[in-house]
């Protein structure tokens, strides 16, 4: 039993890697809720809008992993699927206050729309991890600077099947003819497509022992909001990402196999 969800993962993988991380979550008055808050203390992750729903369990997941790694999750959203726009109005403030913000799907969609207006108004960048997959408006398409899919993820925005590089490039192409400013499909143990100023580039993935690819997007859109917000270039940015997602399907678990910026930086490949 591991402590996960997508967003804890990502602030978890951005604390890990420096990043001054602000969480804005809801869990369950339980052991659960518990323990996840105790965990992001240890992290240094400021939990003061960590929200607790008198109603609803904790979000869970239940995570399957075949022999090549790869991974199955079936998710019971509990009160993540509670973090509504009421719960986040009076943070308005602090939310503008952000340098760049990270949001994922298993919250309500109302919310993500909601905060996306909020970015978009005070010009801060906003990264969407764009999972689980869903239908996503051109509305709210048009607010995000950038967009992370993986290969289902960009088929389920576009309607167009990513099997390679080629078919990468025209779901890339299809999102930034949308309004989004940077678009990056990460295709897995190939590593990334980055579409950005209208120019393709190919960032490969180094080459690891995969045993568990649990909470390895999520580690990538952590990586990468610490990258840009410390001023690298965003294809250093995305290779950055690309190494530290490689490192964490190298161990079990979702938040306990995010690295540690020193492993980042020193591990050997």
């Amino acid at each position: 039993m591991n402590a996960g969800g997508k967003g804890a993962n990502q602030a978890v993988a951005a604390a890990k890697l420096g990043g001054a991380v602000t969480f804005f979550a809801k869990v369950g008055n339980d052991i659960f809720g518990e323990q996840a808050k105790i965990l992001f203390e240890k992290e240094g992750i400021n939990t003061s809008y960590i929200l607790t729903d008198e109603k609803y369990p904790s979000g869970v997941a239940l995570i399957t992993v075949d022999e090549k790694g790869e991974n199955c999750i079936v998710v019971a959203p509990g009160a993540n699927n509670e973090l509504t726009v009421d719960d986040l109005q009076q943070q308005k403030k602090i939310i503008e206050s952000a340098s760049i913000i990270l949001m994922q799907l298993e919250i309500p969609l109302t919310t993500v729309e909601f905060v996306a207006g909020i970015a978009s108004k005070a010009k801060i960048k906003m990264v969407l991890n764009p999972a689980p997959a869903c239908q996503l408006s051109d509305e709210l398409l048009e607010k995000i600077n950038i967009i992370t899919p993986n290969q289902k993820e960009a088929e389920m925005l576009t309607g167009i099947k990513v099997s390679d590089r080629k078919s990468a490039e025209e779901a890339a192409l299809a999102l930034y003819k949308k309004g989004i400013e940077t678009v990056i499909v990460t295709l897995g143990s190939e590593g990334a497509l980055l579409l950005d100023e209208n120019e393709f580039n190919f960032i490969n993935a180094p080459i690891v022992k995969a045993i568990d690819t649990t909470a390895a997007g999520d580690v990538f859109n952590g990586a990468l909001v610490v990258a840009l917000s410390e001023g690298m270039k965003m294809k250093d940015a995305v290779a950055f990402a690309c190494r530290a997602a490689s490192i964490s399907v190298t161990k079990l678990g979702a938040q306990a196999s995010a690295p540690t910026r020193n492993e980042v930086e020193n591990f050997i490949f």
